[in-house]
């Protein structure tokens, strides 16, 4: 088995619901950074060092605004462009590391990305 990746991830909400938990209709998360561990794949050195990459650039960008909560940073349709720009960078590389021939272009096809390759990884 791979080690571990840890990915914090704002595109997360329908994951969330099937693995992490719901209080009322609303999606339990930390007060402070949240970290996932799910199986990560063989990778190269590079490629892991590009997911390191590009998941500081997504904690670089919420520095941006320190006076914004992680609920402010995650409001839908209000996100600030480095923030989502930055996560677009980090799906791109995540997506391929786990097996994604291209960046998946929606959520669900993430899903099945993942969930594919857990399903393989924990077998």
């Amino acid at each position: 088995m791979g080690s571990n990746l840890r990915c914090c991830h704002h595109r997360c909400s329908l994951p969330g619901k099937r693995l992490w938990g719901r209080l009322k209709s609303d999606l339990r998360f930390g007060s402070t950074l949240s970290w996932y561990t799910l199986p990560l794949p063989p990778t190269s050195d590079d490629l892991r060092e590009r997911i390191i990459t590009a998941g500081k650039g997504v904690l670089r960008a919420r520095e941006q605004h320190p006076e914004r909560s992680l609920a402010d940073h995650y409001t839908p349709l209000a996100m600030d462009p480095a923030l989502l720009k930055a996560h677009d960078a980090l799906d791109a590389v995540v997506d391929r590391a786990f097996g994604a021939k291209s960046t998946c272009s929606s959520e669900k096809e993430r899903q099945e990305v993942l969930f594919t390759r857990y399903a393989e990884l924990t077998a």
